[in-house]
């Protein structure tokens, strides 16, 4: 999860680069260190996925001994600008469309994939080392997978001709061509920028365990600088964001949450309680939306000036702790279109741990009402807001609803997304050494 710094710059994202000759094991170590770093978000993003677009010569079969045949080994066979640009807005924590790369016809496919930003992102690529402004972007530049010569080709022809059906003669006539030249002319020069180089690749545990262990010091220390800046978040409630509402604080809301804090509760009485409490969320949240004025005919047949509004309007639950809150929507909006994210957040960490989406009814509809029991870091908030924002839904048409609040999960929200109103029944002093609100009403969403 990428998180946002109070002054607005992006942290906790680590890129780390792989580079290496073709077949030298750069995407079997970089799987590798995803095992042993044991970090829940980790994406990697293949260099082989921005090739140039071939014109009808250049796309003649690489398996066929021919002079046409394509040097895709070249620098200039790559698409660095868009490259550059999809790692960049994944180190924003932004989505990005990545080309899909079809290698039995050697051209990009009709299609593309959807990526998010991640703890960790691992660029991987023949000329990881070659472009400046790709390098730029990474954390650890960059691991240069140093493997023998016969080794590489071994395993080029293996892959080639097992994997992707291709001729042996072909594979063969590309290798003396174009594969061995341009390694010794461009990619091996490369190994002067890398920060770490693994002889022998994948056969090197102790590199790998390495450097797995030095990115996750590098990621502790970047929780640790977060987890500082929420424990000096401002406390005072009189200092919230304007785009922070919180319910009238009433002798009944009090008693409510009262109840529902209490440890002595029983299970019924927590969740009739908890329902009452989100109904008045709800409700005002609802009347924040944009209504039009109307005239209808009442019973006796007199005219009444009114509103109308709920047009379009789409629930979206942060699963689990938002799931409750559906019942409540749906009590005051008749077949309001739900969504789904499951996104949950590390009780030590404060980061999200996983994410998927469900519902039909995507792409959600504005305004849309996000749905969280409880804001305390805002991690799993931001990144909710964030994915509704990659769906076209205007951030202005964004009304986040929860029971209860933290000042520093509404503040870390209020500082990535200003537009998004944030409706709360109530805002606790702040967070615990775990990242819990206190006195807080305890995990909300467990069984």
């Amino acid at each position: 999860m990428l998180v946002r710094r109070a002054d607005g710059q992006n942290c906790d994202c680590y890129v780390i680069g792989v580079a290496g000759g073709s077949a030298s094991g750069k995407t079997s170590v970089s799987r590798r260190i995803i095992q042993m770093l044991n970090v829940p978000w980790v994406i990697i993003v293949s260099m082989d996925s921005f090739y140039n677009a071939l014109t009808p010569e250049q796309s003649a079969p690489a398996n066929r001994a021919t002079s046409s045949m394509h040097n895709f080994d070249h620098p200039d066979a790559f698409d660095y600008e868009v490259m550059v640009e999809c790692v960049r807005k994944l180190r924003q924590g932004k989505s990005v469309e990545i080309p899909v790369y079809d290698f039995s016809t050697h051209s990009r496919l009709n299609k593309t994939q959807t990526v998010y930003g991640a703890n960790v992102i691992i660029v991987e690529g023949i000329f990881t080392l070659y472009d400046q402004k790709l390098m730029d972007l990474m954390d650890l530049k960059v691991i240069f997978v140093d493997t023998d010569a016969d080794v590489r080709l071994a395993r080029r022809m293996k892959r080639d001709i097992c994997e992707r059906s291709r001729e042996l003669r072909g594979v063969i006539e590309q290798y003396e061509r174009f594969v061995k030249p341009m390694y010794d002319q461009y990619v091996h020069p490369t190994i002067h920028n890398a920060d770490v180089i693994i002889p022998r690749g994948l056969d090197n545990h102790i590199a790998i365990d390495l450097i797995a262990k030095h990115v996750q010091r590098q990621l502790k220390e970047r929780r640790f600088a977060f987890r500082w800046t929420l424990a000096r978040g401002c406390s005072d409630l009189n200092s919230l964001p304007d785009s922070v509402i919180i319910l009238k604080q009433t002798s009944q809301l009090k008693a409510i949450h009262t109840i529902i804090r209490d440890c002595e509760t029983d299970r019924d009485d927590f969740i009739f309680y908890s329902e009452r409490l989100a109904n008045l969320v709800v409700e005002h949240g609802l009347s924040l939306l944009p209504f039009e004025s109307t005239t209808v005919t009442t019973p006796v047949n007199q005219l009444f000036h009114g509103k109308q509004g709920y047009h379009k309007l789409c629930g979206v639950s942060i699963i689990r702790a938002g799931l409750p809150m559906e019942v409540s929507l749906r009590k005051v909006v008749k077949d309001v279109p739900l969504g789904r994210m499951l996104i949950q957040s590390d009780s030590k960490t404060g980061e999200p741990q996983v994410h998927a989406q469900c519902g039909d009814e995507r792409p959600w509809q504005a305004p849309t009402s996000d749905i969280d029991a409880t804001i305390a870091t805002g991690a799993a908030g931001i990144m909710a807001i964030r994915v509704l924002l990659d769906h076209d839904v205007p951030e202005d048409r964004i009304i986040f609803l929860s029971l209860l609040s933290a000042p520093q999960g509404l503040h870390s929200i209020a500082k990535a997304f200003p537009k998004v109103r944030i409706v709360t029944s109530m805002v606790d002093p702040g967070l615990s050494d775990n990242l819990y609100i206190e006195p807080g009403m305890g995990n909300f969403g467990g069984e």
